[in-house]
């Protein structure tokens, strides 16, 4: 894993929509809650977790959409932290971070990076440490991730920890499937979500 003191994201945080999100929804599955923007139900629960970890992407991207496969991996799994967390499937919309719980103190995005190093390389880093590249803005669903930690920020909702996940893709085009470097480092990037839960 490497650390970056400056960051190029390139566009990859600031995609456009391609598809706008159904309601964001809370959903209880075994012995957590699944935060999702494509399902219709919704159930509550009395105390929110305190971690929220969100992947971003585009699934029809090919490695853009390596944030959403983290976290579809990692919902398939037993949780072992004793700390609850929340699992966001954030998709292109990084405006989901505006209905996120009050509550959460820390937050971990998930999402691809350009940082130059090798394929599967995984960055780990602060938004203090990203080199946004700016774009307009016509509408909430084309928030970029600056943007949208800024708007948490104006409105008080800023986490006290924000962690930023990122992982160097090889292929990015038409296609539903990463490449195999992408698959491979899955459960590595998982492991160092599950510590930075614990943290």
């Amino acid at each position: 894993m490497k650390s970056t003191n400056q960051l190029s994201c390139c566009g990859l945080f600031t995609l456009s929509t391609l598809v706008s999100p159904a309601l964001f929804t809370w959903l209880i599955r075994k012995d957590r809650v699944w935060a999702s923007t494509v399902s219709h139900r919704t159930r509550t629960q009395s105390s929110p977790p305190q971690t929220v970890v969100v992947g971003f992407g585009n699934i029809l991207l090919k490695d853009e959409g390596i944030g959403i496969h983290v976290i579809k991996s990692m919902d398939s799994l037993p949780q072992k932290s004793a700390q609850k967390y929340l699992l966001v499937d954030g998709g292109t919309c990084p405006d989901v971070l505006l209905q996120l719980p009050e509550e959460i103190s820390t937050l971990i995005v998930v999402d691809a990076a350009l940082g130059g190093g090798e394929p599967g390389t995984i960055y780990r880093f602060t938004p203090a440490d990203i080199e946004f590249k700016k774009a307009s803005i016509t509408n909430l669903h084309q928030l970029g991730l600056r943007e949208g930690l800024g708007i948490m920020k104006f409105l008080d909702k800023y986490p006290e920890r924000v962690v930023i996940i990122g992982i160097e893709p090889k292929e990015i085009g038409w296609g539903l499937n990463i490449s195999p470097e992408m698959e491979k480092i899955i459960p590595q990037i998982i492991l160092l979500l599950q510590q930075e839960i614990a943290h």
